[in-house]
């Protein structure tokens, strides 16, 4: 312990902070338990999908150029639908990120003249433009697509009765947002989002429902499609990649959903059978096999610095006692000074870049200045150690992930360490 202490020492961490962190783990141990329950049950879940598709060592190839017969890919799709309990699954390095997943998702299956309803509220920043909520060329709204919303109640409940009234003879298509996003409300827990689904379908059966399941795989041992959802939609640099996915998105959900987005992401009368996987084969299966133990990690980081920051007056979304349904935690820091102090610290017990000092920036897609911290061996790659959030009221600062818990603990105890060092906070 002692020498723990020198090293944490060696790296700025003052023997006060590490006391104090010492004494909120130890409040946790139960719930530190039950989370490696969970990831047991999705290790198994994981574990027998690729046992029922015998993955191999021929499924590791490398192909270049069309992809056709690509072995390896189709394989990983079968343990996708497997494991998310779905008829298809399209898995593609040529999905950049959870918005293109997201965009692929959307515009493959809403046709000119249909209506996309959230009634969850505002989507997330950068799904604004893909709408059209905010103008961009080759957004839905260009395109013909109509868009509705309703807004969540002041509590964070759904509008029932919004809901009911908004939907109507052309709404084709329900997108529900499952994490919190820049927004400091609830993520919604899978049987949440089962009792939006069922109510939208008894209004209309043929309704389409979309997730949008970024941070929340692997964090329950049910996923959205277990409850009725047409798509899950998510990032493969999130929580199913484990870390070792350099790149790309998943869709999981209905033969005719998935076919539509195979054709929107390649082209029409080609779908799923281009693509090569350009030697990423070893990185997504054993990223994914991997992803629940990281994920189980990455909630053990975020209860923990919920119980380490609300008792030190903020707010924290989840609270400290509530329980999770993603990866992120979010703290009100009440300003922009707070907001850099703690990214510096996420930045500064990064194992990449460490030295560098983040600071807020216009970033792409956004329409408030964003910082972000995170030191991770793929680029943006929020299952890693990282910070992030917009320079708007309440200013809060939204945490996720690590490799290992220990990274995790480390790191929020580096962004208390910052605090105290800018006189913001006293232990």
């Amino acid at each position: 312990m002692t020498e723990l202490l020198e090293l944490y020492g060696s790296m700025g961490i003052s023997p006060a902070v590490y006391a104090y962190g010492e004494q909120t783990i130890e409040k946790l141990k139960e719930r530190f338990e039950a989370i490696d329950k969970i990831a047991e049950h999705n290790q198994a879940k994981v574990l027998s999908a690729m046992q029922k598709n015998k993955v191999s060592a021929a499924c590791f190839a490398a192909t270049t150029g069309y992809g056709y017969d690509d072995m390896g890919r189709d394989n990983l799709e079968k343990v996708y639908a497997d494991v998310f309990h779905t008829q298809a699954a399209l898995v593609r390095p040529q999905i950049t990120c959870g918005t293109h997943a997201l965009t692929v998702a959307l515009s493959a299956n809403l046709l000119p003249g249909d209506e996309l309803l959230s009634p969850v509220g505002l989507p997330y920043d950068t799904l604004q433009e893909v709408i059209g909520i905010r103008k961009s060329p080759c957004s839905l709204a260009e395109y013909g697509v109509a868009y509705r919303q309703v807004d969540l109640l002041k509590d964070g409940s759904f509008d029932y009765a919004g809901i009911r009234a908004a939907i109507n003879e052309k709404t084709k298509l329900v997108t529900i947002q499952r994490s919190k996003g820049y927004a400091t409300r609830p993520t919604f827990s899978v049987k949440q989002i089962g009792e939006l689904i069922a109510f939208c379908k008894s209004i209309k059966p043929d309704v389409l429902v979309m997730v949008d399941n970024c941070y929340g795989e692997f964090v329950e041992t049910i996923e959205p499609s277990d409850v009725g959802a047409d798509m899950v939609v998510g990032s493969l640099i999130k929580n199913p990649g484990g870390g070792l996915a350099p790149i790309g998105g998943y869709i999981c959900g209905t033969e005719e959903c998935v076919s539509r987005c195979a054709y929107r992401l390649s082209a029409p009368g080609l779908g799923q059978e281009v693509g090569a996987n350009l030697g990423l084969m070893p990185s997504l299966y054993q990223g994914f096999f991997l992803a629940p133990t990281v994920v189980a990690g990455a909630e053990k980081g975020a209860i923990f610095a919920a119980n380490l920051y609300e008792p030190l007056g903020f707010k924290c979304v989840p609270n400290a006692t509530e329980s999770r349904h993603d990866i992120i935690q979010a703290v009100e820091l009440g300003s922009e000074e707070g907001m850099i102090a703690f990214c510096k610290g996420i930045q500064a017990a990064a194992p990449v870049d460490s030295y560098a000092t983040p600071m807020p920036w216009d970033m792409p897609g956004y329409n408030d200045k964003v910082i972000m911290a995170a030191g991770a061996f793929v680029q943006g790659s929020s299952i890693e150690l990282s910070a992030d959030g917009p320079i708007r009221p309440p200013y809060a600062v939204y945490f996720q992930g690590g490799l290992t818990w220990q990274h995790a603990k480390l790191g929020i105890l580096m962004s208390l360490q910052k605090m105290v060092d800018a006189g913001l906070v006293k232990i």
